[in-house]
């Protein structure tokens, strides 16, 4: 098999300077020094982009140029690999999710906690697995490997900073965990119903809000101002709010009624979103605000900024945050 890896940065390639880590390694080199000998040797290319960059600094347009350059591999490869930074990893991940329903090609991301350079890094072994996973001959479209699982792309949120085992899928099993045979899950989760031909990205105004206790409806419309094209609020167990502070269901009534889609997820690692199932909830769904089901936040947050950058009107919008597109949604 063909694989094609795409470098874009991150801890992986990156070395210590006098400001902090920064990108320097030299990837290509160790790469080749790491498949040397086995099967992968001559069936491996590796494409690093012109601007490597710290995940934190990544933006929908770097989704996108991403999504460019797979497209413009397609035929090159038969599976491809994404070395990304972790900070962000799980946002790049869902948007690839969204946009590639129809690239009918493995795309395995990942990176690590540690320098390649590092004694002991996780580079090496998430690497290999990625390489694996991608060759395996799997119909699984985007996933993230990470420290010895496969998960589906948007299903996944970051959990440590720290731990070799960084990530996480709070609502479905992974897709595979290393071993001697590698253990595949038997647990079907649907792929949903994809989408034809997607725009490509642009930036959206979509802030992402957390409720806490005392917050003030006016703190709530402060954050608001000016109206974003959506919201995302993060609220407490499974979609409920201070519902007794005066105004502040107003606020998130007005802001539906203004055309802004207002989506709800919660606070918990693990989570099915359920509007109305407590009384302090119900005045969410009654103000028109729409439920974020089992997605975590990193697929919401991409999600809407996919159905933003299609130009859908906020009823589409709302819809669309309620169907499984990309496997994010039970």
């Amino acid at each position: 098999m063909r694989v094609s890896i795409l470098y874009t940065g991150g801890t992986i390639g990156m070395v210590d300077t006098e400001r902090g880590l920064a990108p320097g390694a030299d990837l290509e080199g160790w790469l080749h020094r790491l498949v040397a000998g086995s099967e992968l040797e001559d069936g491996v290319t590796i494409t690093s982009f012109e601007r490597l960059i710290d995940s934190s600094n990544a933006t929908p347009d770097d989704w996108q140029a991403i999504i460019d350059e797979l497209w413009r591999r397609r035929e090159e490869a038969d599976a491809f690999v994404v070395l990304h930074g972790t900070d962000t990893m799980a946002y790049t991940s869902a948007a690839l999710a969204f946009a590639l329903t129809g690239f009918d090609k493995p795309v395995v991301v990942t990176g690590s906690q540690y320098p390649l350079g590092v004694v002991g890094s996780d580079a090496a072994p998430n690497v290999t697995g990625a390489l694996r996973a991608a060759m395996a001959g799997r119909r699984f479209g985007v996933a993230i490997f990470f420290g010895h699982e496969l998960l589906r792309g948007a299903r996944v949120t970051k959990t440590s900073t720290w731990a070799f085992q960084g990530f996480d899928s709070p609502s479905v099993p992974e897709l595979a965990r290393t071993g001697a045979p590698w253990q595949w899950s038997r647990y079907d989760v649907p792929t949903g119903c994809g989408w034809t031909d997607p725009a490509p990205y642009r930036r959206q105004d979509v802030p992402v809000l957390d409720l806490a206790p005392g917050i003030t409806a006016d703190r709530l419309a402060a954050a608001l101002h000016p109206l974003p094209r959506a919201v995302v609020l993060r609220a407490f167990g499974v979609g409920n709010i201070p519902s007794d502070e005066p105004g502040l269901v107003d606020v998130i009534t007005s802001t539906v009624e203004s055309g802004v889609p207002v989506v709800v997820t919660s606070q918990c690692h693990q989570a099915d979103v359920q509007l109305g199932h407590y009384e302090a909830g119900y005045a969410l769904a009654r103000a028109g605000a729409v439920g974020s089901g089992d997605m975590v936040l990193e697929a919401v947050y991409a999600k809407l900024n996919f159905l933003l950058s299609q130009d859908l009107d906020a009823d589409e919008v709302s819809h669309w945050m309620g169907t499984n597109i990309a496997g994010e949604l039970s």
